[in-house]
């Protein structure tokens, strides 16, 4: 299926609503908050702009201290972490404007470069952390560990290797999967890492990095619903890119993303760090996958899977529910449109 990129100026550009469409409309580019034809969109874009944070004005003072008594474990686990999420959020930033290129909704356009902006605050945030709590040279070294280290590459390149070919291929199928890759990615590859910092803080450490966290789960979230909301309107408007071959294509893709997050978390984590182990990242990871694949109307990966094996790590991202001794009034000012539900 062809796909075209929208222009930037289209004087011709149909106004009716209802012919508006997710890609090969006939779009205007006009942002017209008023006559919106997806109506999701309005309350996605309340909650992103009440999101809004400052990665600063997190308190780290206290994550200076810990880091030099964290276990060996946890220091080397922190560390490939924040590697592997720095080059998430940077891929990510970097991707967005690609996809937006052949989105010929300009209110779903919107959400994409609030979503651009949020994940450059993410990056900002990652380097806010590295710069407190280590030297200059130990910062680079762990900002590009993701090139040195084989593991680590290879779950990098897994989702580059997705981004790249839609960039050079741009069809309707390539849209389809870099948008799955994108879900995946928002839904999948950053949660070990979530629940490595939410557990530290539940040993009472590292509070300002898990409050720094905490912030960037809730913006997933919402990243997670905007793609969500995505792949359901092309599935609506362009069936055809459906088929059952490329259903079980998607399940395989989300197989593979929970399969590379498990060994990732068993690397980086392994049964060695006190509150986690192997065999709950590995049930943690499969649920989310489940879930994931419900959301999108796909029949689920692991039907053993039923629970959720870690319902701290919600409780522990929800920035109303858990707060700390530092800024407070401000956190909870900036958790005023609620922590969004992952039941994705």
């Amino acid at each position: 299926m062809n796909i075209n990129k929208r222009p930037l100026f289209n004087e011709n550009g149909d106004i009716e609503v209802s012919k508006k469409r997710l890609i090969n409309g006939n779009t205007t580019n006009l942002n017209d908050f008023n006559n919106m034809k997806y109506t999701w969109v309005s309350e996605w874009y309340r909650q992103a702009m009440n999101n809004f944070w400052i990665p600063e004005e997190i308190n780290m003072s206290q994550d200076l201290k810990d880091y030099k008594i964290l276990t060996e474990e946890e220091r080397i686990a922190y560390d490939k972490i924040l590697s592997f999420l720095i080059f998430l959020d940077s891929i990510q930033t970097a991707n967005l404007g690609n996809i937006g290129n052949y989105v010929t909704a300009s209110e779903v356009n919107l959400c994409l470069t609030i979503q651009g902006f949020q994940e450059a605050v993410h990056s900002q945030s990652y380097s806010y952390m590295l710069d407190t709590i280590c030297s200059p040279e130990k910062r680079n070294e762990i900002l590009y560990q993701w090139k040195n280290d084989s593991i680590l590459l290879k779950r990098n390149k897994y989702i580059g290797d997705l981004y790249n070919s839609f960039v050079e291929y741009p069809n309707g199928e390539n849209f389809l999967k870099v948008c799955i890759a994108n879900y995946i990615l928002e839904g999948i590859y950053f949660y070990s890492g979530f629940m490595f910092f939410y557990n530290l803080e539940r040993n009472g450490k590292m509070p300002g990095s898990a409050q720094e966290i905490r912030y960037i789960n809730r913006d997933e979230n919402t990243h997670l619903w905007l793609f969500r909301s995505i792949i359901t309107e092309l599935r609506k408007e362009e069936p055809g890119l459906f088929n059952d071959e490329v259903i079980e294509e998607i399940r395989q893709m989300m197989k593979t993303g929970v399969e590379h997050e498990i060994q990732w978390g068993h690397y980086v984590i392994g049964d060695n760090i006190n509150g986690v182990n192997k065999k709950l990242i590995e049930n943690y990871i499969k649920y989310l996958g489940n879930m994931r694949l419900k959301a999108i109307d796909i029949s689920p990966l692991y039907d053993e899977i039923t629970e959720n094996p870690a319902p701290w790590v919600d409780i522990q991202s929800d920035a109303n529910k858990v707060k700390t001794d530092f800024f407070e009034a401000k956190s909870t000012a900036y958790a005023k449109a609620g922590a969004l539900v992952d039941d994705l």
